[in-house]
């Protein structure tokens, strides 16, 4: 009963957590993959769209953006429709309520857990308190990541292939319709997902086997799983194409009312197949080189520590012993029985949990461009190996620790301050839409991630809004530009705002402009520009740790 109320603690944080909201910005895909794309097709609003979502290079698909983002989007924009509430479009919606679906389907997790832990030995409330008070789940599974989309599709692959119990106690392989679409479904989310539905695919190719007695039932079940698979990927296809060539949502919804032949005559014309273009993007080294390349083994010794700390190490160690045992036991037996021993799913160790674990992390890391989010799908296999055997229970404290700590990290400091950031800029923007004459504004940001569009929450026909994103350029350039907007007296009512973080503040000091203003926006830790330790023990420490918002030029109006 302690169990269940913790877990109930856990989602209950996780879901509240999401409302309040959550100010760390982990990624710029977070966005970009999906919320910034919906934003201008479903609200109209001014939004940067990536390349992947170019017509002239579609590399995503657009379908889960739809069914996520959109949806949510859609939802905001009839309440405001039908006078519901007013301000149903605001940063604060268009923030949260893309990521409150996600949470909601974060809680398939929770039931695959629950469902799958009999199963292999584990205990369901110890793998339930596991995932649920991982940070992981907290940060990274509330977020609009196609990562987390891989992680939800990963998990119902593993309940659809898990053995089920007939009347008569034999072993039934699971409904391959469903897992045809389910693959075929993570392919196009994101072309990974085969490395992950690998192992999973043999597990339950191998009940398959075990329950047939003709090869004519040994067949079927992998027909059924290609056909649907191909169904499936017939509509992604259908789907994404009628989204690029006509570069907007309006075709695809007109694709319910267009018949047979209008359909076939477009795909005719250009078929947009995403994960094609994907794979051949990235397949190249240059490109992936542009974003970013780390040694093979990153994923291993340095991203699945910083995901799931303990556990991960626990999960190491267990392989090489389990791997050593197996070449001992192959070895003594090798003389008396003919045929390699076989690894029961109930067997000391649970080798088959770890090798759901460890193939994908293998396959994986043969790329080199390794960020940590890639591993966030992996959660669900390493809990229900944890749990079994009472692995974690003496390892409680440190795994208590490294995940409060981690969504400290991640989950308010990091990037922390961009979010509250737009939520202040939103308010200065429409406090001046009032006047009949709504001022011009710049807003420059420099040494931040990308900075999404769609939270300042400004239609695509208002230009009296300018967004300026300098990455991380170096100081000469930087103040070239910056004394560029704040000598530009072709503007009468012009206002000039520089965002940059409390680190490299003293750059825009160099740049011989003058400051009319500034707001400090507190926690901000930027990566890329940490602070000095020495710097935090001052006085002014909390400058360190925060973004500010300069107003520079000849703007007088106070923040």
């Amino acid at each position: 009963m302690a169990a269940r109320r913790l877990w109930a603690l856990l989602a209950a944080l996780r879901a509240g957590w999401c409302l309040l909201p959550q100010a760390g910005y982990l990624h710029p895909d977070e966005f970009f993959q999906s919320p910034e794309v919906m934003a201008g097709d479903v609200l109209n609003l001014r939004v940067h769209y990536p390349w992947e979502f170019l017509s002239s290079s579609p590399c995503r698909t657009a379908v889960f953006p739809l069914l996520t983002s959109g949806v949510a989007y859609w939802v905001l924009k009839a309440l405001q429709q039908l006078d519901v509430c007013s301000r149903c479009v605001s940063s604060y919606t268009l923030l949260v309520s893309p990521r409150l679906l996600l949470t909601v389907f974060s809680f398939v997790l929770d039931y695959s857990v629950h469902r799958l832990a009999p199963a292999w030995g584990a205990d369901p409330w110890e793998a339930l308190l596991l995932l649920a008070g991982s940070y992981v789940t907290l940060v990274f599974y509330t977020r609009t990541f196609t990562n987390t989309l891989e992680g939800f599709l990963f998990a119902l692959l593993l309940v659809l292939v898990s053995s089920k119990k007939s009347d008569s106690r034999i072993t039934k392989p699971a409904c391959s319709p469903l897992i045809g679409a389910v693959i075929a479904a993570g392919f196009f989310n994101r072309p990974t997902f085969p490395a992950f539905a690998l192992m999973p695919l043999l597990y339950w190719a191998g009940l398959n086997a075990d329950s047939q007695k003709s090869i004519k039932t040994l067949i079927n079940p992998f027909l059924k799983l290609t056909t649907c698979a191909c169904f499936t990927a017939v509509v992604f296809i259908a789907a994404d194409t009628m989204y690029f060539t006509s570069v907007g949502l309006d075709s695809l919804f007109s694709f319910t009312n267009s018949s047979l032949f209008d359909v076939i005559a477009l795909l005719n014309h250009r078929v947009v197949v995403t994960p094609f273009n994907f794979l051949c993007y990235n397949l190249d080294s240059r490109n992936l080189a542009q974003h970013g390349s780390h040694p093979r083994v990153t994923h291993f010794i340095v991203n699945g520590v910083m995901l799931f700390g303990i556990l991960h190490l626990l999960a190491i160690d267990a392989g090489f012993k389990m791997l050593k045992k197996y070449i001992q036991q192959l070895m003594r037996v090798g003389l008396y029985y003919r045929g390699p021993p076989r690894l029961s799913v109930h067997s000391e160790g649970q080798p088959t949990l770890l090798l759901f674990y460890f193939v994908p992390l293998a396959l994986l890391s043969l790329f080199s461009h390794q960020e940590p989010r890639f591993l966030i799908p992996l959660i669900l296999p390493l809990v229900l190996f944890s749990a079994s055997q009472n692995r974690a229970v003496k390892w409680k404290p440190i795994i208590i620790i490294f995940n409060v700590l981690g969504a400290f990290l991640f989950g308010c400091l990091h990037q922390g301050g961009l979010i509250p950031c737009f939520f202040h800029l939103e308010h200065i923007l429409h406090s001046s839409d009032s006047s009949n004459h709504p001022r011009h504004y710049t807003l420059l940001f420099a040494h931040t991630y990308m900075p999404p569009r769609s939270l300042l929450n400004i239609k695509k026909k208002d230009t009296h809004v300018e967004v300026i994103d300098m990455a991380g350029s170096e100081e000469e350039t930087l103040c070239q530009m910056v004394g560029q907007h704040a000598n530009n007296c072709t503007c009468s009512d012009c206002h000039f705002l520089v965002i940059i973080p409390g680190t490299v503040r003293a750059t825009i000091a160099k740049c011989g402009v003058s400051l009319k203003n500034e707001t400090l926006i507190f926690p901000h830790l930027s990566m890329e520009d940490p602070p000095q330790l020495s710097f935090l023990f001052r006085e002014n420490w909390r400058s360190q740790l925060g973004l500010y918002i300069l107003q520079i030029g000849r703007a007088q109006q106070r923040l």
